[in-house]
């Protein structure tokens, strides 16, 4: 029975996808309840739409926080890689070669971080906090404050949709899901992300070369964040330096919440997928129960706390039953 126990034990702690499921589910259940359109196929494809943009951002926050590092400024690299690519497509630039350049701006950018990081030796952390002003003051520039709309030159990647139902966005945030499982799991990369997450020295004395890899973590981080931009251009049809605030904490907190730890060494995009679902889930549910705007920025706020404690409690009990 003790053996059993354990076994039980290590699973939960190994997946806690399961989980967030139930609570995805009861979730559901209440606010359909509440308001029966919760479960009205336009409501659910536009929650799908909702999720995607996060999804590529959270694709990349976890090979991040698996390897033991954090980029707080994707919000300020959204809102600046989006507004590069409005501005481009307003003054007459082909639509993909704009959206190409947003997205090579949003990849140095996080190359610059992770390079200052290891330049300085610093915190990413602390060189992530202080590129938000860098990349927030940048687009207040070039935008002078402006907002930068793009009205019919690129929302048809937004608006397509499979059998009028499954979002074209969604599907391509599906294939961020895949391409960082396969990174993790089935290539040399994902075993040094976790190695250096475990232990960034005993991984430096096995050979690897860890500057270099944390200058590919904080470039495919980028990329992600850079493609993000360009869905969430797509979506909404204008850009403005804010565009993007406070989603890099929505992105931290789907990640821990998703079952890798803030220590780093573990974790999983399934967990990341489903971490990403509840955050959609919830700020969906709030809105159709038409609670106060206020109140949700209150709850948003819990739930990321909840999401550090549920960290915390995952390495004791690990450590515990190591011991």
């Amino acid at each position: 029975m003790a053996e059993l126990r354990a076994t039980l034990q290590r699973r939960m702690l190994a997946n806690q996808w399961p989980f967030l499921l139930v609570v995805v589910v009861i979730l559901s259940i209440i606010a359909g309840t509440v308001n029966a359109r919760y479960f009205a196929i336009g409501n659910v494809s536009n929650l799908l739409g909702q999720i995607s943009v996060l999804s590529l951002v959270a694709c990349g926050a976890t090979i991040l926080i698996i390897s033991g590092n954090f980029d707080i400024s994707v919000g300020a690299n959204i809102g600046l890689s989006s507004v590069v690519m409005a501005m481009l497509m307003r003054n007459g630039v082909f639509p993909p070669l704009a959206a190409l350049a947003g997205v090579l701006i949003a990849t140095i950018c996080g190359s610059l971080i992770g390079a200052a990081s290891i330049l300085f030796q610093a915190p990413s952390f602390i060189i992530s906090l202080a590129a938000i002003g860098v990349f927030q003051g940048i687009a207040l520039f070039i935008t002078q404050g402006t907002i930068q709309t793009i009205y019919g030159q690129f929302e048809t990647l937004g608006e397509l949709k499979l059998f009028n139902f499954l979002p074209l966005l969604f599907l391509i945030a599906l294939a961020g899901y895949g391409v960082i499982h396969f990174i993790l799991t089935r290539t040399q990369l994902g075993r040094c992300i976790y190695a250096i997450g475990n232990n960034q020295r005993a991984a430096y004395l096995a050979g690897i070369d860890v500057k270099r890899k944390k200058l590919i973590f904080f470039a495919l981080n980028g990329l992600f964040v850079g493609c993000a931009a360009m869905l969430l251009l797509s979506r909404v049809g204008a850009a403005q330096p804010s565009t993007g605030t406070g989603m890099e904490l929505q992105a931290i907190g789907s990640v821990v919440i998703g079952g890798a730890p803030m220590s780093g060494g573990k974790g999983n995009v399934v967990g990341t997928f489903f971490g990403v679902l509840l955050w959609g889930v919830v700020g969906n549910a709030l809105n159709m129960m038409r609670v106060n705007p206020y109140i949700q920025d209150v709850i948003i706020g819990l739930l990321i706390i909840f999401a550090v404690a549920v960290s915390s409690l995952r390495v004791r009990a690990e450590r515990a039953m190591m011991e």
